[in-house]
Formats: structure tokens, C-alpha cells, sequence
């Protein structure tokens, strides 16, 4: 990615502006929360959260938490049972992620979700991002604010020295409260599952054993259900091929092969293909650079073989 000239601001009326501007027009901007320092970026353009996953290295897309305000802006793209209501009365704004079913119709991107049904949910308490959030005026998606699989950033000194050069802001509001990410609980259907544990206790036993469905796990979490076969220059019988670059396909990750683009709609065209009465998926080769070996991770995973 392109180096950018990183600023730091200190937490006030004159960041929290520049912050949301720099939001709305599709960057990424490094936020405090009560937990860690977060990377947020608009949670309804799957351009503004590829930019996320492009400033951190992420090798893969894994589901991210969306920040709201509180219920009432959970409740426009969540399905909210009476027990996640509960806690949500209980604990929020707070460090607690509650993973429910995607309400349809909800304006997130696929690539925050990575293609699930259902969205991880959080109203955080730091002063700092719930002003932003307020004047955004959209839900933001928002892992740490660090380069990918290196320790979690308290302090806005862990924040530079990880993503200096590729963000073009950093707020600075001082050491978070509780250095330690939020904990997540599912709430999809049956009792409560505690995903990760965190500052907040509910007496849950991890649940570690089940597919991805929130940052912090480390299974394949979105795959079609017909064979999908990679590197595919073109389509060959029964297959739906999703093109790239100069390999057009019945539907083109990015025409002009931008990784960035080709990010943003994977799922969606992932989705796609699997509605199509063609029996089998083909991709287009996606070159290795950039946010293409992330782009690349997901879908390995999702051809792999399963039981």
C-alpha cells in the first residue's frame, strides 16, 4: 500500500472532527476504546473496511465487531433475543461483543461479517468513540489498532510504531482502561456461548470448539457449498466463474484489478455464485501483493476440502 503521512492528534473536539471526516470519506483511523486501541473505519462500505484489513496486514477476513451507540443502533442490524437484551441492559457501553443473527436487509458489509449470518456487536464506553460514533452517524467496524498477529496496542506508542506510514490518523487519548479486548458471547440460539473471554465475566466456560464467528478464533468460517477451484483463466463446464482483472467471468472481483475493490465484494460475489444454477464456482488468479494474500487466505480456506 501507498505510504501516508500519519498524524498524531491529541483526544478533543478538533480530532474527533477530523476523525469522523476522514471516516465518511472511506479511511481508516485509529481510535482509543476502554478495551484497546481500535482501527475504525465505516462498518456499511466493504471499501472503507478493506482498508482496515490493508493497514494491518491481515493475512485473512476474519468477522469484525461493529460499534454502535447502544440497543436501539443494535437493533437496526441485529436480532436481539430477550437474554441479548439483557445483557446488553446490563453492560453496555462496556467491553462486552455480542454476536447475533444478521438482520436482513442490515446496511454491513459483507466483508465485516465475512460472510456470515450472523454480526459480532459492541457499544464501547470511551468517551472518544462514542463522540465519533455520534458524529459519523454510521455503525463502525473496529479491530485493534495494530499490525496483524502482533500484540494488541494500549498505548498510542504501540499504535505508531505499528501502523505509522499506513493510516492517516492516530487519536491519542493516553493508556486504555483496561488493556484487554472485550469479551465476546453468542447469542445465535440456545444459552449464551462465551467466544473470548474478557474484562467482563458471565460465569461462562469458553467455547472453543465450534466454527469462527468472532475475532479471536482460528477456524474456516465462510465457505460455499459447491466446489470452488482457484487460479481459473476461464470458466469450464458447470463452472460460475468470478472474474479479475482481465479475466472478465460472468461477475468481476475489480475490472480494473484493484485488491482493494476485489476485497470489498468478495463475499457478496461469493454469495452470488452459490445462488447460480451452475454446479461448481471458478475464481480468477489474484496476484499475491497487497491485500491480495488476504484475499487469497479466505478463499484456500474456502476450497479446502471438507469432512
Amino acid at each position: 500500500m501507498t505510504a501516508q503521512n500519519t498524524r498524531v492528534m491529541p483526544c478533543g473536539p478538533e480530532a474527533i472532527a477530523e476523525a469522523a471526516r476522514l471516516i465518511r470519506a472511506g479511511e481508516p483511523v485509529a481510535m482509543p476504546t476502554e478495551t484497546v486501541y481500535g482501527l475504525a473505519a465505516d462498518a456499511t462500505s466493504g471499501e472503507a473496511v478493506a482498508r482496515i484489513y490493508a493497514a494491518k496486514g491481515r493475512p485473512g477476513f476474519n468477522p469484525l465487531i461493529v460499534h454502535v451507540r447502544g440497543l436501539e443502533e443494535a437493533a437496526e442490524i441485529a436480532v436481539l433475543d430477550e437474554k441479548a437484551e439483557e445483557l446488553a441492559r446490563a453492560h453496555w457501553p462496556g467491553p462486552l461483543t455480542l454476536v447475533l443473527p444478521l438482520r436482513k436487509g442490515a446496511p454491513i458489509a459483507s466483508l465485516v461479517t465475512a460472510g456470515l449470518s450472523t454480526v459480532a456487536v459492541r457499544a464501547p464506553a470511551h468517551k472518544a468513540m462514542r463522540e465519533l460514533l455520534a458524529a459519523v452517524g454510521r455503525p463502525l467496524a473496529a479491530p485493534s489498532a495494530n499490525a496483524s498477529g502482533r500484540i494488541s496496542p494500549t498505548r498510542v506508542e504501540h499504535v505508531v510504531a505499528h501502523l505509522k506510514g499506513r493510516i492517516p490518523l492516530i487519536v491519542d487519548a493516553g493508556p486504555t482502561a483496561h488493556g484487554l479486548e472485550s469479551t465476546i458471547v453468542a447469542l445465535t440460539g440456545g444459552p449464551p456461548r462465551l467466544l473470548r473471554p474478557g474484562p467482563i465475566d458471565l460465569g461462562l466456560i469458553a467455547d472453543g470448539d465450534g466454527p469462527v464467528e468472532a475475532p479471536g478464533q482460528l477456524a474456516s468460517h465462510y465457505a460455499p457449498a459447491k466446489p470452488l477451484r482457484l487460479g481459473a483463466e476461464r470458466a469450464e463446464p458447470g463452472e460460475w466463474l468470478i472474474g479479475f482483472g482481465a479475466v472478465a467471468g460472468d461477475a468481476n472481483l475489480s475490472p480494473a484489478g484493484d485488491v482493494i475493490e476485489a476485497a470489498a465484494r468478495l463475499f457478496d460475489l461469493l454469495h452470488e455464485a452459490e445462488g447460480q444454477a451452475s454446479p461448481k464456482i471458478a475464481v480468477a488468479p489474484i496476484p499475491e501483493t497487497g491485500l491480495g494474500a488476504a484475499i487469497n487466505d479466505r478463499l484456500c480456506r474456502a476450497a479446502a476440502p471438507r469432512a
